[in-house]
């Protein structure tokens, strides 16, 4: 049914259409890669009901297994805390909520959204997505702030490193071969901590059969300390857009291409 709803979007959206054609021709998608993620989308969306609806000490109901766990483990009960990394890329709502559910009694984890518009459905974001052992910072300095205590504690802090961030909280760096306006604070929160990065991401398995987490280091070091911190910030984000290509073409049909990844960035929430 999911799949279905996925191209029912693709069919009745030319916006859509449009902006997923773009990214997918940027990263030179096969047909077969790109009908995959069409349906894949409206599986994403057609499960959230479920994820974001059901009663908060309820576990996800799905199977759900894991790779990359001897990896998280070595660098959990750390000073600094960690820092993971999770691109629009299979169910990124189950993977906050799976590492939640396993590790938050022993590792807290604080993640980081944006704040939609409508002030409904801000609200079910707030209420959803605030989960035992888990919490939740918008996207402003109170936001920053939260998840530098977080780290400061020895915690975990998410992000979603290919989201467009607010103007003034990125730098633009290529993302497959085209200018993509990218957050800075993911860098900075380690830079600042010393925390380490890790990439985490949750795969949908065919056929409604769970979900796979998998874990793995960034597939490029971030760059070393330099007396430019402007420069640093920029050579930094092409580091991580450069590691998320590699995983992404890892598993393309997986990635929500019809996101308007290099859209302006909306200027700062008031305060930040």
């Amino acid at each position: 049914m999911g799949g279905a709803v996925g191209w029912l979007t693709w069919l009745a959206s030319p916006t859509y259409r449009r902006i997923f054609g773009a990214n997918a021709a940027a990263a030179r998608l096969s047909g077969t890669d790109r009908r995959a993620a069409i349906a894949e989308a409206g599986r994403l969306y057609f499960e959230l009901p479920r994820l974001w609806l059901r009663p908060a000490d309820r576990p996800i109901a799905d199977p759900v297994e894991w790779q990359g766990l001897d990896l998280l483990e070595q660098h959990l009960g750390r000073p600094g805390g960690l820092v993971i990394l999770t691109p629009h890329m299979g169910s990124f709502e189950v993977a906050a909520q799976a590492y939640a559910e396993r590790f938050g009694a022993r590792q807290p984890l604080t993640v980081l959204y944006r704040p939609a518009r409508q002030a409904w459905l801000r609200e079910l974001e707030q209420t959803a997505r605030g989960r035992p052992h888990m919490a939740t910072a918008p996207a402003s300095l109170a936001g920053v702030r939260q998840m530098m205590r977080a780290l400061r504690r020895g915690e975990t802090v998410g992000l979603l490193p290919d989201q467009v961030p607010p103007d003034g909280q990125g730098a633009w760096a290529p993302f497959f071969g085209r200018p993509a306006y990218t957050m800075t604070l993911a860098a900075r929160l380690a830079q600042q901590t010393g925390a380490p990065m890790l990439v985490l991401w949750c795969e949908r398995l065919r056929r409604g059969a769970g979900y796979v987490v998998r874990v793995s280091e960034l597939a490029e070091p971030l760059p070393a300390a330099s007396g430019d911190d402007a420069a640093l910030q920029v050579a930094a984000a092409a580091a991580i857009n450069r590691s998320m290509e590699v995983l992404i073409l890892e598993q393309p049909g997986q990635y929500l291409w019809g996101y308007n990844r290099y859209k302006s960035p909306r200027p700062a929430p008031v305060g930040t």
